[in-house]
């Protein structure tokens, strides 16, 4: 919050970097690490659950349920992790995340009995908790404060090839290993290669990060506003509207991340074909990521979050329309609607609330969205089976419109501040 006597105040943190390794190094490490992490723990079993559901005999639905406790038990560990890197700049926090993650995987190449294989879900989502894009976006607005924005991007544009990445790689790993081989594979690249990158190229300490606040003109570095800071219920009001603006802006994502393929299907295409228009949601993100890093520093981050309401709005509308001849639009907007939403999950926070408690702050803000993301594809499943996916696709349209409602609302309490 700006100061009350209504002065500008300058930000210590936009002007003092974190001692060590350069900004373009530490964004980098985080770049290829995030890749790693994601595509060896969340896109996991995209590869791997047909072939562990072969060999042991579970139901798939039972090793794809591995993930769902993960993440469950990664959002129960959020507000925790967000305390801890705000305690510490964010190195310990990843650097045990990494240790963590291989322990869940060699546990998990280990696993012959359900009971052990749930356990190894458990002690992965405890370290994807620790360290997926809310470890790491924390880590950066600790590190840099009110200039944190602009590397929450790129970051975000690394994270696009994850499954670019790692879904090959995992299919290579089962091929010649096996997927016992890959899971051991995995833990140890962990051990020898995230570990060590986090140890050497994040600094050891950051920089403090006092409260820097906004408008909506723009959050350029340095400047604070000069408006009185707001009530301590009107920010209570914001940081609640912000938290259902994130989660329900997830819902969404989280169905379609699974049943896009067989939504698409009931348009009547063949599997191939909803397959390849399926595969146009990854450079859409992509590609809205670097537009938005090219132009949306020039904006407020609520500007972001508004046309990622509209676009993945559009997408989920045009895609329940049945017409298709416009689904590759459909997905289009869809695809790139989700990809700026990860940037908005960084950037939106810092903005509203400022470096001070920013960490924190992205750990409470994770908790929900964490288990959204771990339930809503069981959810979307039931609805799928009980009214079918045209009937979920105008539920989802109402999610998507209520998503757009509430970054509408954090907008006019902007205005107010």
């Amino acid at each position: 919050m700006s100061p009350p006597s209504g002065t500008a105040a300058a930000d210590p943190a936009a002007t003092t970097a974190p001692t060590g390794p350069s900004r373009p190094v530490v964004i980098t490490a985080l770049g290829i690490t995030q890749i790693l992490a994601w595509g060896s723990t969340f896109y996991l079993l995209a590869v791997l659950a047909p072939v562990i559901a072969g060999d042991t005999g579970w139901p798939k639905t039972f090793v794809v349920g591995g993930l769902t406790l993960g993440l469950v038990a990664a959002s129960l560990i959020s507000p925790r992790v967000g305390r801890a890197v705000e305690a510490t700049g964010g190195r310990p926090v990843l650097v045990g995340s990494a240790l963590v993650m291989a322990a869940g995987l060699a546990l998990l190449g280990l696993a012959t009995t359900r009971t052990l294989y749930l356990g190894a879900w458990l002690v992965i989502g405890l370290g994807m908790g620790a360290g997926l894009y809310d470890a790491a976006f924390a880590t950066l607005g600790r590190l840099y404060g009110s200039t944190a924005r602009s590397a929450i991007t790129t970051l975000t544009l690394f994270g696009g090839f994850a499954s670019t990445v790692g879904w090959p790689l995992s299919a290579f790993l089962v091929e010649t290993l096996g997927w016992r081989g890959a899971c051991f594979s995995y833990a140890a690249m962990h051990v020898l290669v995230i570990a060590p990158l986090y140890l050497t190229l994040l600094p050891r300490r950051p920089a403090p990060a006092p409260v820097a606040s906004p408008t909506l003109s723009g959050d350029a570095p340095g400047k604070a506003a000069s408006s009185p800071a707001p009530a301590a219920g009107g920010e209570r009001l914001l940081r609640l509207t912000l938290s259902a603006a994130l989660t329900v802006s997830g819902l969404a994502t989280a169905v379609l991340s699974v049943h896009l393929i067989t939504v698409l299907q009931t348009r009547d295409l063949a599997l191939a074909a909803a397959v390849g228009l399926a595969a146009l949601v990854g450079p859409s993100q992509v590609g809205a990521r670097v537009l938005e890093a090219w132009i949306g520093r020039r904006y407020h981050p609520i500007w972001t979050a508004g046309a990622s309401a509209s676009l993945t709005f559009a997408g989920v509308a045009l895609l329940a329309s049945g017409h298709a001849g416009i689904l590759t639009l459909a997905l289009v907007c869809y695809g790139a609607g989700i990809g700026i939403r990860s940037i908005v999950k960084g950037t939106l926070p810092l903005a509203l609330f400022g470096a001070h408690g920013y960490a924190a702050l992205m750990g409470r803000l994770a908790l929900p969205q964490l288990l959204v993301a771990a339930l809503a594809p069981l959810a979307g499943a039931w609805l799928m089976e009980a009214i079918g996916p045209d009937a979920l696709l105008l539920a989802l349209i109402g999610i998507t419109a209520l998503d757009a409602a509430f970054v509408v609302a954090i907008a006019l309490q902007i205005r107010r501040r």
